[in-house]
């Protein structure tokens, strides 16, 4: 197999492994999964809001779970770790899944929405856009944006920061999409800029060294 191939089966096996474990640990709150590969097997580190249904009794939940990624993914000796999700609402992938959620629920999707963008900016992040497409409102299908604080959009930064999240459903009137972008705290602009002040003080102090200096100077021309 060439090492184009092999890294687009690689890929195509990490999204399944994505979906699978979505729909497996919903009730956990799934917020994402990253897998890296060691000599001696394959780590599995799993991002939810509640580690202990996971892991389940006596850790029943992650042996399970174990055997299921070698047998239908083919995971050389996966070993899982179960990581906790510090803050969800920065997760867009867990707030993607509560939109979706909500939706299922009955709820209408623009108060789905501006719920979940309101927990979003709550929680610290410095912008956020959620994007619902489908039939929403007739039987035409559209989209509706719902945006909020910061958001940029393109460039190095963006791609490497600014988190992002697609997750489907399927409704009665059909198929519905939710895209969560979010713009995290920690998130530095290359345009940004901030003026230090200086203290008074050492401003004073600057200026009376100055002026000693140039005395000094003064002094010395006239002796010489």
């Amino acid at each position: 197999m060439s090492a184009i191939k092999q890294i687009i089966a690689e890929s195509k096996k990490k999204v399944d492994i994505d979906e699978f474990l979505q729909k497996e640990l919903a009730r956990a709150g799934y917020g994402g999964v990253e897998i890296t590969k060691t000599p001696l097997g394959t780590r599995v580190t799993v991002y939810v809001v509640r580690p202990g249904l996971v892991i389940g009794r006596g850790g029943e939940g992650i042996r399970n779970l174990s055997k299921t990624l070698e047998e239908k993914f083919g995971l050389f000796n996966p070993q899982i770790a179960v990581a906790e999700v510090p803050v969800p609402e920065l997760n867009p992938r867990i707030m993607a899944s509560r939109i979706i959620s909500a939706l299922e629920r009955g709820v209408h999707f623009r108060r789905a929405c501006y719920w979940a963008l309101n927990n979003i900016m709550n929680a610290g992040a410095l912008g956020a856009e959620i994007i619902i497409s489908g039939k929403l409102t007739t039987e035409r299908a559209r989209y509706e944006k719902f945006k909020a604080g910061y958001l940029p959009k393109v460039g190095d930064p963006v791609l490497k920061h600014v988190q992002k999240a697609v997750l489907y459903t399927q409704l009665k009137p059909g198929l519905f999409g939710v895209k969560v972008i979010i713009v995290p705290p920690t998130y530095k602009s290359p345009d940004y800029y901030q003026i230090k002040e200086i203290p008074i003080e050492k401003e004073q102090k600057k200026t009376e060294t100055l002026e000693e200096e140039k005395a000094e100077k003064v002094e010395g021309g006239e002796e010489s």
